[in-house]
């Protein structure tokens, strides 16, 4: 018995199978966890049994790597003491150490870091040919995690640490952005498609108020305006809806369609003396400036129309929303060829931008990659007086969140121009909202 107990052929049997199941548990781990779920996914609908249960396994990872883990922690442990065992008789507490040490080194080179290279470079075919194995040994070894998981969670709760907490939609969304931006900044995601999947994420954290067109940029006429010059209004304007108020700008009667005018004037003869505009005019839709967006965007499938008036919780009119502006929130900017050009954001030679003062953060943002916070303020004249907490003048510059930013021009009340230039990472250290 001894001589076969000291035999080196049996050690090394019992090593190379020790670390071919461990190497093995190892790229079935990785090989589940880094399979993509969106192809898994499509297999499972195209009948696949195999992608089903790397889907179902995939769903409770923690099981999944949990089970291996205790695997793998059986194996190696029992490897390296088998080992350990054999060299202490022959080459005494030296030799104990030394195989401990050789396990150790194997183990991490050949049962954890070449499996799951292997796992990463073939992850969903690898998947799809170890699902079943993994199936069974996580059915075998799951039972033994979950008594090691309860045991672990009462030891966490004598010190007061509560784990396993799920993430909230918040934390999974933000968890989200920035695999996204770490992708774009790896070069595995344009910039494009970055801000349209950021847009899409941010969608939920935003209401109408803050896409709005505010009121004292909305184009409206006045209802008791001649026929004619109402008409010549409605040709003129970029727009084809425009809203009708009567006696004060803030009471919209309703809204005029340009097609459904053109019909009128048609049915008229082309004689618009003998038009009721407010007659053909659409009734208007009234919407809180607190409505989330997701909300407004079903709203606006609903009632299949793309038009509302925001009002606040007084009643008044603040502004207008349209599905168009919703949109733009997730793929940027749309124009058509009746449009009005806007000044928005001007980049400048020497790196510094021109931007007007009613210009949207989110939109500079988007324009210019920057991160200023939007969550107080929605324009960039609004940041600005935020930050400095005074209104200022024509010609002052302030220092706040690693830019400088001169007012140029300024209208009553309003800043209606500003100059934008971006700081060395020194000079951005000043006081966030001291005037230059």
């Amino acid at each position: 018995m001894d001589d076969v107990a000291i035999d080196p052929r049996l050690t090394a049997f019992v090593i190379l199978v020790c670390l071919g199941a461990s190497a093995y548990l190892s790229m079935v781990e990785a090989a589940i966890t880094l399979a993509s779920r969106a192809r898994m996914l499509s297999l499972e609908k195209a009948g696949d049994p195999r992608a089903a249960l790397v889907n179902r396994l995939a769903e409770q990872s923690d099981r999944l790597i949990g089970a291996m883990m205790v695997g793998k922690t059986l194996i190696n442990i029992g490897a390296s003491a088998f080992v350990a065992w054999r060299m202490e008789p022959e080459f005494g507490l030296p030799g104990f150490f030394a195989a401990a040490l050789a396990m150790a080194f194997l183990i991490i080179i050949f049962a954890e870091a070449v499996p799951r290279s292997i796992a990463s470079a073939r992850a969903d075919s690898l998947a799809l040919v170890t699902a079943r194995s993994a199936n069974w040994l996580v059915a075998t070894l799951g039972a033994a995690f979950s008594a090691i998981e309860c045991i672990a969670r009462r030891a966490l709760r004598l010190i007061g640490v509560r784990a396993g907490r799920a993430l909230t939609v918040d934390q999974a969304h933000e968890e989200l952005k920035g695999a996204v931006d770490l992708l774009h900044k790896e070069g595995g995601v344009v910039k494009s498609d970055r801000d349209m999947i950021g847009g899409l994420l941010d969608l939920h954290d935003l209401v109408v108020s803050d896409v709005m067109i505010h009121r004292t940029k909305m184009r409206a006429i006045d209802a008791d305006q001649p026929p004619e010059a109402i008409v010549r209004e409605i040709l003129a304007s970029p727009y084809t809806r425009m809203p009708l108020w009567r006696g004060s700008p803030e009471n919209i009667i309703g809204l005029v369609h340009a097609k459904d005018m053109l019909r009128a004037l048609d049915v008229a003869g082309g004689d618009p003396a003998g038009l009721d505009l407010a007659s053909i005019a659409l009734p208007p839709w009234f919407v809180p400036d607190t409505t989330a967006l997701p909300d407004q965007l079903r709203a606006f499938l609903q009632k299949k129309t793309h038009f509302a008036f925001v009002i606040d919780e007084y009643g008044v009119v603040m502004g207008l929303v349209t599905l168009e502006d919703v949109l733009e929130e997730i793929v940027g900017d749309i124009r058509d060829e009746h449009d009005v050009a806007a000044i928005g954001v001007r980049p400048q030679r020497d790196g510094s931008v021109i931007v007007e003062g009613s210009a949207p953060i989110r939109d500079v943002n988007r324009a210019m990659d920057w991160s200023l916070p939007d969550d107080m303020a929605t324009t960039i004249a609004g940041l600005v007086i935020q930050e400095a907490r005074v209104i200022p003048d024509a010609g002052q510059v302030f220092t706040f969140h690693g830019l400088r930013f001169a007012v140029l021009r300024k209208h009553r009340n309003r800043i209606t121009a500003l100059r934008i230039t971006p700081l060395p990472a020194a000079a951005a250290q000043a006081d966030p909202a001291e005037p230059r």
